[in-house]
């Protein structure tokens, strides 16, 4: 099947996964596709197996002017899986979980293809209804990029505190090597931190994060911040007013179905798996004795590095 550039450009039909050496892979999906993808990374369920490869030159400028795109921003393993399949309506808007091709750029930045990536991420179903994109800890480095492409973004700044990161990232060795791994990928941006220990790995990661949210909320008229200890407390009144920041229609008793259902008592990222707050909760109690001296030693590196960050306008 040939396409053309208006297609391409025009319908979330075609999807831009990723990029791979001078050429962009499109998957093709649909509403139900879109989903139940959990991710859009390696663990997209498209709507068939037929990916094409089209070659950047066929893509280049001119291209359509993009559209504005809505954000949930994380710092990671802070709730915003569980935030963004909330507000994922299904039939009346269109929500991107961790795009793979941003998630490239912000490892191995490159300006054309963010420009690219920003025009094929914005494509939506319903014209009056903005796509919503859940981002992850690369793209949070290609801030200043994004504010710049659209200064009216509407975001989400969904963050813990340095007591809470740490607690959930270096809760397991599986947690710890994503720590050591996303550093070292965005060592470019973070320096090279290899000689610190875990906690402050993660501490140094943590703060960048914030700063990096800090500066594009002074920039961003039309965004909020919240605390994912407040979102996991109190999941109603947050939902109530997340979904009129990022434009999601959810009434009053869409949001109370959706925090009795089943999504709110199972693994966001592992439907198959049962859990909930109290469990979360549990499992935290279980930790918090056994990593207080990393606790301290990471708090002690972030006032070495200039003390904490604190980020205004909260939702709640």
């Amino acid at each position: 099947m040939t396409l053309t550039r208006d297609e391409l450009f025009g319908s979330p039909d075609h999807y831009l996964q990723s990029f791979d050496g001078d050429a962009a892979v499109f998957v093709p999906m649909d509403r139900a596709a879109y989903h139940r993808s959990i991710f859009l990374d390696g663990r997209i369920s498209p709507a068939s197996n037929r990916s094409m490869r089209i070659p950047l030159a066929v893509l280049a400028a001119p291209r359509p002017s993009m559209q504005p795109i809505n954000w949930v921003f994380h710092i990671a393993h802070c709730g915003s899986t569980l935030l963004a399949r909330a507000l994922d309506r299904g039939d009346s808007n269109l929500v991107l979980r961790e795009p793979f091709a941003l998630r490239q750029l912000g490892v191995n930045p490159d300006a054309d293809r963010l420009a690219l990536a920003l025009a094929m991420t914005g494509k939506r179903y319903c014209a009056d209804r903005p796509t919503i994109v859940k981002a992850n800890v690369p793209v949070n480095f290609l801030l200043p990029d994004i504010v710049a492409a659209d200064g009216n973004a509407r975001a989400l700044f969904l963050h813990c505190s340095l007591r809470d990161y740490l607690l959930a990232v270096l809760r397991s060795d599986d947690h710890r090597k994503w720590v050591r791994g996303v550093t070292a990928q965005l060592a470019r941006r973070l320096g090279d931190l290899s000689a610190l220990s875990d906690a402050e790995c993660a501490a140094a990661l943590w703060r960048a994060q914030m700063q990096a949210f800090r500066r594009a909320m002074d920039a961003l008229p039309q965004a909020g911040s919240l605390d994912c200890e407040i979102f996991f407390a109190q999941p109603d009144p947050v939902l109530r007013a997340a979904a009129p920041l990022l434009h999601v229609e959810m009434t009053a008793a869409d949001v109370a179905r959706t925090v009795s259902g089943p999504l709110f008592a199972t693994n966001a990222k592992n439907p198959t798996q049962s859990f909930d707050n109290a469990t979360r909760l549990g499992r935290r109690a279980g930790l918090e004795k056994a990593l207080e001296p990393e606790i301290d030693q990471a708090h002690r590196w972030i006032e070495q590095a200039g003390g904490s960050i604190k980020l205004d306008r909260p939702l709640l």
